[in-house]
């Protein structure tokens, strides 16, 4: 290999493109949900050390999986904890205590093991029809794009600007529109003095042991809701927008026995659940991110990499994160996910037959509803899978 193979081949790994939208997951992977973390973190009775080991398990893992199962397969997999997962043991380790969750946290990742291993996960996956994956993702991504518009009511300035420029960016120069919406955003903030850099602290995070303990009704109660939530609002909707954008070659088994294997070893250091993304890899998936669909598995591998500094650096980055106003988060998440979002509706609705089953899927999963503490998405797919068996033409 000569130097200027070499330097091509840097040079499409290093492209500003690849690397904003890998930042821009992970700050909205981070920003938006990391609080739930310390709440659950907290219920269960962890101190600060150990709280700072719960950010290096989760960041090390996520970004192991992303950068290994991106590579693997050349897709954008994209990986994050389970959002919903933490909501519910934010509410439910109080009553156990520390090592009985870490114990919660080893048996619901055995689960997702055995799911993946097994199979059964991909067979039933392969009968959601494109479009029903396609109003879900929709559905999914539709409050990103509200919130885009909803923010300018509490910063008018800031968002209008980043608006502007990404408009002025997309006309001119689209494949970076994003990340100098990004940069303006940023300028402004800091011009207007809503940047807090003071409480940084640029200690590295240390892993803690924590031993688990075992006890069934642990493992019913919280254990096998974890698993539930886990698969059904994190891995199904994750997995449904890898199909919605194409890419049907990556194999859901290894993927989902990867992502519970992580957990297993990473539990007794805090590592909760890990699961496929589905809104922070729709960046990563974006046009965005690159216009060729075969090299956008790079801006996945870039947010592994940022995903394993946010890891090392633990509540550090956290802070750094925080320091951003929650303006602009909302609007740059919002501007990121404009194009996949029309995409989504569109397919979703091409097929006039099944559109009233489309439509179903995209409000029930737009909703947020919340039923037998399983989320909108999976309720999404259940409702508009019955109406696309009753309602599709009998030819």
């Amino acid at each position: 290999m000569n130097l200027s193979t070499v330097r091509v081949s840097l040079a499409g790994w290093l492209r500003i493109s690849h690397v904003s939208a890998g930042f821009i997951a992970v700050l909205v992977g981070y920003t938006s949900s990391v609080a739930i973390i310390f709440q659950a973190a907290s219920a269960a009775g962890a101190q600060e050390a150990q709280l700072a080991s719960w950010m290096w398990a989760l960041g090390i893992g996520m970004g192991i999986t992303c950068i290994g199962l991106s590579l693997a397969w050349r897709a954008p997999v994209l990986t994050a904890w389970s959002t919903p997962g933490a909501a519910l043991l934010a509410t439910s380790l109080g009553d156990i205590g520390l090592s009985q969750a870490i114990g919660v946290f080893m048996v619901s990742s055995v689960l997702i093991t055995l799911c993946g291993l097994t199979g059964w996960f991909q067979k039933v996956m392969d009968w959601v029809p494109r479009h029903l994956a396609s109003a879900m993702l929709a559905g999914i991504l539709l409050r990103f794009g509200t919130d885009l518009f909803g923010s300018m009511q509490g910063q008018p300035l800031l968002v209008i600007v980043m608006f502007i420029c990404f408009l002025l960016a997309r006309r001119f120069v689209s494949r970076y529109s994003v990340p100098l919406a990004l940069l303006a955003g940023i300028v402004v903030a800091a011009v207007q003095g809503n940047l807090d850099l003071s409480g940084l602290d640029w200690t590295p995070a240390h892993p803690v042991w924590m031993p688990p303990t075992f006890s069934l009704s642990a493992a019913i109660g919280v254990a096998l809701p974890l698993f539930i939530v886990t698969m059904t609002s994190q891995n199904v909707p994750g997995l449904a927008v890898l199909r919605a954008n194409g890419y049907v070659h990556v194999p859901v088994s290894p993927v989902i026995s990867w992502t519970g294997i992580t957990g297993l070893v990473l539990a007794p250091f805090g590592g909760f659940a890990y699961n496929l993304a589905a809104i922070t890899a729709a960046i990563c998936m974006s046009p965005d991110a690159d216009p060729d669909a075969r090299e956008r598995y790079k801006a996945s591998v870039w947010a592994g990499v940022l995903y394993v500094l946010t890891g090392i650096f633990g509540a550090t980055v956290v802070a750094l994160f925080a320091a951003f106003p929650q303006e602009l988060v909302a609007a740059i998440a919002g501007l990121a996910l404009l194009g996949t979002l029309g995409t989504s509706i569109h397919e979703s609705l091409q097929a006039p037959d099944y559109r009233e089953a489309a439509l179903v899927t995209f409000l029930t999963t737009a909703s947020g509803m919340s039923l037998l503490g399983i989320g909108s998405a999976f309720w999404g797919l259940v409702l508009g899978g019955i109406c696309h068996a009753v309602l599709r033409p009998r030819s």
